[in-house]
Order: C-alpha cells, then structure tokens, then sequence
C-alpha cells in the first residue's frame, strides 16, 4: 500500500474511532451507544472499509475502538488476518509444514514477528527466506548464534526449535539477554558461557550458565541423547521451550514429554530465544507458539 493510501487509512481510524466512541471515552461498553462506524457489518468493515490494509499496529489500536470493532478483529481466521499474513509471509513460509502447529492466520503472523532475527545473530549465519529458519555457514573455528526479534519480560511464552542437520559437537538452545554475545572464536557452548545467557547443549545434555555446568539435563530415566555423529532428532520433531517470566523459569519439552524445569531464579530482565551452533550447513527453525498450553 501506498504511503498516501497508508497515511489515508490511519486518519480513518482517528475518525472512525470518533464516530465509534463516546466523547472522552476509548471504547464503547458492551450494549452502549455507537456510531455509524461501530454498525457497519463485519463483512463490510474487512472488504470494504479499511481494515484489510492496515498493518498490525493498526489492527491492534482498532480493537480498542468499541465492541464491535474488538469482535470483529477476535475472529483470528477472518479475510483481515488472512490478508495481513498473506501479505507478510513468504510464499514458502506458508507452503511448508513449518507452521503447521498454528491454526489461525493470527498466529502464523505472530509466529513471524517473534522470528529468529537476521539483523540480531553472528556475521556467520543468515536467516532463510522462508523467515524462520537459521542456517550456519561452514565457517571453521567459530561457534554462531541468533536471538528472537522480540524479548520477553513478563508473561509465560512459548517456542518450538527444530534442529535440521548434523548437532556438530555443541549445539545448544535457551535464551539470552541482548548483551549476550552471539559469535565467539572456537568451538563452544556460547549460551551459557556468561551471566548474559542460559543453554540447554543437546549434545552432552547439560545446563549451562555464567560458564558453568549447572547439571545434566533431563533428569529422567530414558533421557533423550542427541549424538554428535551426524544422528539428528527424527524428522519433523520439535523441543518446546517454555519461558515463564511470572515464576522466573525455564522449562523444556520433547514431543508430549514434559522434560522439567532446567533453570530458575531468572532475572528481571528482558529475555530473548537464542541459539547457537558450530556444524557447517546446519539450519535451526523457530516457531513461536504463543502462551503454553498447561495440562
């Protein structure tokens, strides 16, 4: 969309949002007076009012309108969510099984938000077209890492990392602040190697943090043991990373199994989804997922 049509959209949501509310009010209460606006059908606010071109932002400040605005944006499937992630995503994105997880158009479009960063990672990685998938390049004597666009500081979270390709002989998933180096000389566990960062190394199944072994992990009998002789996870599984910012934790999961909490005591910090890697050619995809379903 043009920056005209852009601009003409925005000042829509300003008269809208007039007509919609009630003087000194931002949104009308359930059964109170609207305007012309707050009627419209929802057909006709999608195809032919302006909410099919709005990006995110947008959307998100029309749903404080009134109700019926914020019943007509709930509906996390509707043409406007459509039109938004069609416009967004990459055809491959969208043609993969990637994001096969996610069932709404709403939730494939946050899931590319919360992305694997190609401007927050090692000079020796680039993130895919497809927008979510990491790939290392053969660089000798060099471990490379990426973090998450978006942070966490609160609130409960939840991601899937998908490991394609040989482990090498550190591979390690977690989180990290934005202080956090991301590229080192050598092979080694870059997350967790300072009081930046908090790793899960899926090779030696070890907890790292401030350079230190903080124990093996899973603690559990049958622990999964991902080798370092070029044996991958089976094809198409997933390790859940479930972030807790309310209790401080970090948890993981693998297929329906919950793996326990790995660390604790987290800090009051903004936390971002991180990796690191050292095999040449090996490609890590993350999906978010949104907050975690207990139970």
């Amino acid at each position: 969309m043009s920056g005209a049509a852009a601009g003409g959209a925005s000042s829509c949501i300003g008269a809208a949002a007039a007509s919609c509310s009630p003087a000194g009010s931002s949104y009308v209460a359930a059964g109170g007076e609207v305007g012309i606006a707050g009627r419209l059908p929802s057909r006709v606010l999608e195809h032919v009012f302006f909410f099919s071109y709005l990006d995110l932002y947008d959307l998100m400040r029309c749903s404080l309108v009134c109700w019926h605005w914020n019943n007509c944006l709930a509906d996390e499937n509707s043409e406007v969510w459509r039109s938004l992630c069609a416009r967004s995503l990459s055809e491959e994105a969208l043609r993969s099984d990637i994001l096969c997880n996610l069932t709404t158009y709403k939730g494939k479009l946050k899931s590319y938000l919360h992305a694997l960063s190609s401007h927050d990672c090692s000079r020796n990685v680039y993130v895919k077209k497809n927008s979510f998938t990491l790939h290392r390049n053969p660089i000798a004597q060099s471990t490379d890492g990426a973090r998450g666009k978006i942070g966490f500081s609160e609130g409960r979270h939840a991601w899937e990392i998908w490991w394609e390709g040989p482990l090498g002989t550190v591979a390690v998933i977690g989180i990290a602040t934005k202080r956090a180096a991301m590229q080192c000389q050598g092979y080694v566990a870059l997350l967790g190697s300072d009081d930046q960062s908090w790793g899960w190394n899926l090779v030696d199944n070890n907890l790292l943090h401030n350079g230190e072994v903080n124990g093996n992990f899973p603690q559990c009998n049958n622990a999964p043991k991902y080798q370092c002789n070029g044996v991958r996870p089976q094809i198409g599984e997933r390790i859940r990373v479930i972030l807790d910012m309310d209790n401080k934790t970090l948890a993981f999961e693998r297929g329906f199994d919950f793996l326990g909490v790995a660390f604790r005591g987290l800090p009051k910090a903004c936390l971002f989804p991180a990796v690191s890697a050292v095999y040449g050619n090996t490609e890590v995809t993350m999906v978010y997922l949104g907050k975690p379903l207990d139970g």
